[in-house]
């Protein structure tokens, strides 16, 4: 038994020098590692073995089996890393694999979009900390403490002094205290508000601020530029309005309007049958955000605005429920 043992060790050795590739490397294994190989047979025999001899042959048995198991490995790393296949597995006349290739979620899209509008009107595009302080997140923007306004946002404290941000309007002011006027650009990202989820509002969305400042920057320019992006966006042939509204940051506030693309004005459901669908808010800096920053609003003037990315993408195409973005169902994200 121990010269079978030998005999087995020698044709093996032989064996692993042959091996090229592959296919010579899983005939190896067939022969002396497999279930009707060689090292399988001289197991088979062991009961024919004296029963005094039987311990000894068996450890010599393991142990070559363990040596073969051991080259084995070694050879197939190799071969696995080198990369070479064997023939027998490619077939040429197969038609090649389509590489599934993704694509910008929704969001990005509609981000994107309004991002180049804004752009060729001369926009920068600034970002900042979703973690925001609380005098940048309200202080800042003429939020007192204790003020009513506050509660327009339900917020997420951090602590006693910082917040995960609620809007990305807190960006203007660190924009601002940067350096001089005059200022422009817009300001996107991820914002979070303590709310309850539903077919309309989310705890997570995105916004995208923008503020213009400088000297004689007026009303009328903030209304023509706001315009010419919801044109643009929307459509040339869209109706507005402007609504008088409330920010503790701006004064005086509103609301822009667009006519509803779905019924064109008539009524629906998506309009609540009033014709219109608000896509942003707006007004000229307040005097105290202007101070807040060290800027003289005696000599300053400038305009601010922010939208809902995901509102804006909800009324241009029509989605019923705002938790679409969020779910990762192919069928939605492929339509886009």
């Amino acid at each position: 038994m121990k010269e079978k043992i030998e005999e087995i060790k020698k044709r093996a050795q032989d064996g692993m020098g042959k091996i090229t590739d592959q296919k010579s490397l899983e005939d190896f294994r067939i022969a002396f590692l497999g279930r009707n190989g060689a090292v399988s047979g001289l197991f088979s025999e062991l009961k024919n073995v004296p029963k005094e001899e039987k311990p000894a042959v068996g450890n010599q048995l393991n142990q070559l089996r363990d040596e073969l198991n051991a080259s084995f490995a070694l050879m197939a790393e190799k071969y696995e890393s080198s990369g070479d296949e064997p023939v027998a597995r490619v077939d040429l006349s197969l038609p090649g694999r389509a590489r599934l290739i993704g694509s910008r979620h929704l969001v990005t899209q509609t981000m994107d979009e309004i991002k180049a509008i804004f752009k060729r009107m001369g926009f920068s595009i600034y970002t900042g900390p979703e973690v925001e302080s609380d005098y940048y997140n309200f202080e800042a923007l003429n939020f007192p403490p204790n003020h009513p306004a506050r509660d327009m946002q339900d917020t997420f404290f951090i602590s006693d002094n910082f917040v995960l941000r609620t809007h990305t309007t807190p960006v203007q002011i660190r924009i601002m205290e940067s350096g001089p006027p005059p200022v422009r650009a817009i300001m996107p990202g991820k914002v979070f508000r303590n709310e309850d989820i539903n077919a309309r509002s989310h705890c997570i969305f995105h916004q995208i601020d923008g503020i213009a400042v400088g000297d004689n920057i007026t009303f009328m320019e903030l209304k023509s530029t706001l315009l010419s992006f919801a044109k643009e966006f929307y459509g040339s042939n869209i109706k507005h309005r402007f609504r008088a509204s409330f920010f503790p940051f701006t004064e005086p506030s509103a609301e822009l309007d667009v006519t509803c693309f779905i019924c064109c004005g008539k009524g629906c459901r998506m309009c609540k049958h009033s014709g219109w669908l608000e896509i942003l808010g707006c007004g000229m800096v307040d005097p105290n955000v202007f101070k807040s920053v060290g800027y003289n609003p005696e000599e300053i003037t400038g305009y601010a605005f922010g939208m809902g990315v995901e509102r804006i993408g909800i009324l241009k195409y029509g989605l019923p429920d705002i938790r679409l973005y969020f779910e990762n169902d192919l069928r939605f994200l492929r339509q886009f």
